[in-house]
């Protein structure tokens, strides 16, 4: 069957078209319905996400590209399509009792169904203006849900800072792109890799400009400043939707702009991706320490584990994508299921969000805790849990370009911040208990499952994933 317009196919497009005009219809069930479609809305935007899933992985085989090779999709577009589908389809899994009790309003869903839109067209970006264009989709919507808990003053400074700073990081953006398009002439990325290789001073300018706008939207040291603030001030299901899905995308993008439109600069980006990949490690792992609010901690981490992705991308070879791709994989599984807990920490119908209300937790909920301390292992790096290998794919991939110095911070950084995991887990299982939590909502509960099996077991059948990783990283190739 042939979608064609304007002689270019659809048919690549065709799970974004679903998903944003799936968006408008629930858009305008909402209006017209009002509060109490809600739950139905929510409902159809899960299974919404679902279907746009599987038609990302069953319509199309091989290479594609459409809207003269604006739009590609490939293998690696593929595996991360699937991942920040997942992430945004448990985020709202995660927020039903958040938008029933305190949001109450149905453009939630809308929302994060747009800004996926968005995120699975910068995976697929293909070229200066469409990778802008997914940006900025996805950004707006986020800007939005940051501060979609009207009442609360928090939510709207968060919401206000992360639109300042997001700006100021579309704008160096943009620089950085008009910079490139100037020097080479065009702005797709292939007739980027063969105008590059010269490496004038110009396209390196333009480069440092695109990566540093890039760099923000992974929250990476030097432009990590937004994160703490807003992890803090949004309310909790959002700051899990933008520590999961929407860190899949920037990295993918990342990725992407990296080995296919700079192939002849590598040594120049190189330096910069070590650099930030060096300084995230560090800053992630010694800032958290003193933290006693449990959501600016994650903030911190997620810092730290993009430095440690970056890791992987800074070899600049298969095998550093493939570390990578594997890494954001099983990092959005851990991070889920860690604000499973973090939204599951409730006492008297009161949330609570500093590290002591998880004083003593192994004695009034020992299943909670023994997950949880799971989960904080994890993402220490402890083998033989899930997190370990993903630390393991990316640091084998640099020692194998050469990078040991970079490899060995990267390692030491990980035993700093074990540190401070692991200090929650001495808070969880040697201090006085706080206070009965109350029980857990039954999609806490199956999120909450799901990720920690997926986190203890791993280690058992990790060729899936692997294997899935593997052949969407040749794919940049």
């Amino acid at each position: 069957m042939n979608f064609d317009i304007a002689g270019y196919s659809l048919l690549p497009v065709l799970p974004e078209i679903v998903l944003a005009i799936g968006a408008m219809v629930l858009l305008m069930i909402g209006a017209f319905g009002g509060i109490r479609t809600l739950p139905v809305v929510t409902a159809l935007a899960v299974v919404l996400l679902a279907v746009t899933g599987v038609l990302v992985v069953t319509i199309t085989r091989g290479k594609l590209t459409t809207f003269g090779g604006s739009f590609i999709v490939d293998d690696y577009a593929r595996f991360l399509k699937v991942v920040a589908l997942t992430g945004s389809a448990v985020t709202l899994i995660l927020s039903r009792r958040f938008l029933a009790d305190q949001a109450k309003i149905f453009e939630y869903s809308v929302l994060v169904l747009l800004s996926t839109t968005g995120m699975m067209v910068l995976i697929s970006a293909g070229d200066l203006i469409t990778l802008y264009l997914g940006l900025e989709l996805m950004s707006l919507a986020l800007y939005v849900v940051a501060a979609s808990h009207r009442d609360n003053v928090k939510s709207t400074e968060a919401g206000l800072k992360y639109f300042v700073l997001g700006a100021l990081s579309s704008g160096m953006l943009l620089y950085g792109a008009s910079l490139i398009y100037g020097f080479t002439g065009t702005v797709n990325f292939a007739g980027i890799a063969a105008a590059a290789k010269t490496g004038s001073i110009g396209i390196l300018f333009g480069i440092v400009f695109l990566l540093a706008g890039l760099c923000f939207k992974v929250s990476a040291v030097p432009f990590h400043m937004w994160t703490p603030d807003v992890y803090e001030g949004a309310p909790t299901p959002v700051t899990a939707f933008f520590a999961s899905a929407p860190k899949v995308a920037a990295i993918a993008v990342f990725v992407r702009v990296a080995l296919t439109a700079f192939p002849g600069v590598t040594h120049e980006w190189q330096q910069i991706v070590a650099f930030v990949s060096l300084a995230s490690m560090a800053l992630g792992s010694f800032a958290a320490i003193g933290q006693k609010n449990i959501k600016r901690l994650m903030a911190y981490s997620s810092i730290g584990h993009m430095g440690f992705a970056l890791v992987g991308l800074a070899a600049g070879t298969p095998q550093g994508a493939q570390g990578v791709l594997i890494y954001i994989a099983i990092y959005v599984v851990m991070t889920l299921g860690t604000f499973a807990i973090i939204l599951a920490m409730k006492r008297n119908g009161q949330a609570v969000e500093q590290i002591s209300d998880f004083a003593g937790l192994s004695r009034t909920n020992p299943i909670l805790a023994f997950l949880f301390a799971m989960l904080l292992f994890s993402l220490a790096g402890v083998p033989p849990l899930a997190g370990f290998f993903a630390k393991f794919y990316v640091f084998l991939a640099a020692i194998q370009s050469g990078l040991v110095v970079l490899s060995v911070i990267g390692v030491l950084t990980s035993v700093v911040g074990a540190f401070y995991y692991l200090s929650i887990v001495k808070v969880m299982y040697f201090d006085e208990p706080a206070g009965a939590v109350d029980p857990m909502g039954g999609e806490l509960r199956a999120v909450l499952a799901v990720a920690g099996l997926f986190n203890l077991l791993f280690f058992i059948w990790p060729a899936p994933l692997v294997n899935a990783a593997t052949v969407a990283a040749k794919s940049l190739f």
